[in-house]
Parts: structure tokens; sequence; C-alpha cells
């Protein structure tokens, strides 16, 4: 099959990565294929790169994935990467795609949904039975004595900012399997960076944070994106808890809290998306006591470079 590759640059560039991009084209000029290649940019994550591929379904078998996968392969060694990461389906021919050339199993993660709209899972039956209060209907999930839910709609207002900031280390040992993905290090820079990084998409910002009363400070939090329309499915993009206040019901009632004010405050997302690593079993329960149920799973792969 006749075809070409047009290297492609993404002017968006984040605090964290910046990414290149091939577009695969007939000779008539229609597209059959693109490769988005994410060159991250921290210290800590500067040996990975992450890999999109999609080629449409009718031009499968003849050559496009593997020339832009060649594409992206040979920039990634260029740019000095030690490792590929890229996602598919569980079971799916993208991941069959992977497993041929090389690209090894090294998370597997849980997609899951909480419907909003009807109170049913996304395969159409019955939830299981839900607290009214921890599904969002009613006043946020009870919290423990000596803890308090604060929250806040886009960037972190400055009083909560170092205190939000040095929360975020509740992510440093959040289960990512054998990817490599390197810890994340948060600074005020970067946590503002990222709230702009949403709104300039026309996207909202939801986040509601745990605070200690006896000390003031912010012990976890959640975070949760509604699109730019306000309406379907909102994403949420982390829930965490710092590991000394953790196996106290706080992760349960920040999401509850989150399902509580998306429904209030914006009746049109009839949605919330969520993904959690499979041996995650503590965010996993806490999905399924609120309600969330399993659309499908995702497998992360990875290539030594």
């Amino acid at each position: 099959m006749t075809f070409r590759l047009t290297p492609l640059v993404d002017p968006a560039e984040s605090s964290s990565a910046r990414r290149l991009a091939w577009l695969a084209a007939a000779p008539d000029g229609a597209p059959l294929g693109s490769a988005f290649l994410r060159l991250f940019t921290s210290p800590e994550q500067a040996h990975l790169g992450e890999l999109s591929l999609d080629v449409h379904p009718a031009e499968r078998r003849r050559g496009v994935g593997s020339a832009l996968l060649a594409a992206a392969l040979a920039t990634a060694r260029t740019e000095g990467r030690r490792a590929l990461l890229a996602r598919a389906v569980e079971g799916s021919p993208g991941g069959a795609f992977l497993s041929d050339r090389g690209f090894e199993p090294a998370l597997v993660l849980d997609f899951a949904r909480l419907d909003l709209a009807t109170g049913r899972t996304a395969q159409g039956t019955a939830a299981d039975p839900v607290d009214p209060a921890s599904h969002g209907t009613g006043p946020a999930a009870e919290l423990p004595s000596g803890y308090r839910l604060v929250s806040w709609v886009g960037h972190c207002p400055a009083e909560w900012l170092p205190a939000f900031t040095r929360s975020r280390t509740a992510m440093d040992d959040v289960p990512m399997g054998d990817t490599g993905f390197g810890q994340v290090v948060w600074d005020e820079a970067r946590v503002l960076s990222a709230a702009r990084a949403v709104a300039a998409r026309g996207e909202l910002l939801h986040t509601v944070a745990v605070a200690e009363e006896a000390t003031g400070d912010l012990v976890g939090f959640s975070e949760l994106v509604l699109p730019a329309d306000r309406c379907g499915d909102a994403q949420h993009y982390g829930t965490a808890v710092r590991p000394d206040h953790r196996r106290r019901g706080l992760a349960r009632a920040m999401k509850a809290e989150a399902i509580r004010w998306t429904r209030a405050e914006h009746p049109g997302i009839t949605g919330l998306l969520t993904d959690t690593a499979e041996h995650n079993t503590g965010m996993l329960a806490v999905n399924r006591a609120l309600g969330y149920r399993s659309t499908h799973r995702c497998v992360e792969f990875r290539l030594p470079l």
C-alpha cells in the first residue's frame, strides 16, 4: 500500500511534556492513521516516552501502523528515551499489535463509570443497592472526628496552595506496576500550571480536599474535570490520601462530596469516569461502594529502548 507520513509538532506544550505527531495519508490525502509521541520533560520522567497510535480499521494490516510506530521509535531513541509506554484495551487488536512488536504488559487499569442519569450501570443493568449518602444523593459521607472537607473550583486558592502542594505527595506510592513511570514531583508552579491547562481547554476543575483540624494541613485530595459544555461524562483525575491518614474513609468521603456537588451544580453531567490499577484494591473498593461499575480494562504496555 502506498502512503506517506507527515511529521507534525503539537504547539501546545506543558510544563512536564511536549508532543510530536505523524499523520499517515493516502496519495489523495485521505487520512489513514496517526501517532502521537509524548516526551516527558520533567527530570524524574525524562527517560520515558508515551505513544498513542491509531489506524482506521479499514486500513489495518497494510503497514500503516508499523510505519507510524517505526517513526515514533526512531524519534524516541534520538531523544534519549530508555522506554516507551503505550496503552490498549485488554484483548483488543491494538494490544495484539503491541505484543507482536515486543511491548510487554506492565500495568492493568480498571475503567469504571458512575451513572448519574439513571442510577444504572453502563451495561444497562440495575446497580447494586448503595447507601444514598455515600452515593451522593444526600450529604457527603461522614468524616471521622478531627477532619473536615474543603473544596474549590478552578485553580487552588492562595490560602490552600502550600498545603495542597504538600498533599500531592499522597500520590507518590500510587501503584504503577512495571511501567517505570517515575515519581512526579509537584511544586506550587506545577499545581497552578495544571489548573491553567484545564481552564485553557474550557473544562472545569473541581477539587475536594480533607483538612486535618489539629494541624490545618491537607492530607488528601480528589480532582474531577467537567467537559467544556458541562454535559455528558466528567473524568476523575486523581484521588489520594497520605499514608498516615488512610483507612479512615477519607477517600470515600471526598468522592462522595464530588458526586453530590456534581448532581447539585451540574445536572447536565450524566456520568463520572474513573480508572484504577487492578492491584489498587483499596480504591477499587471505594469505587464499588459508591456505585461505580467497570466498563472495560486497559493494559499499559512498556517497550525498553
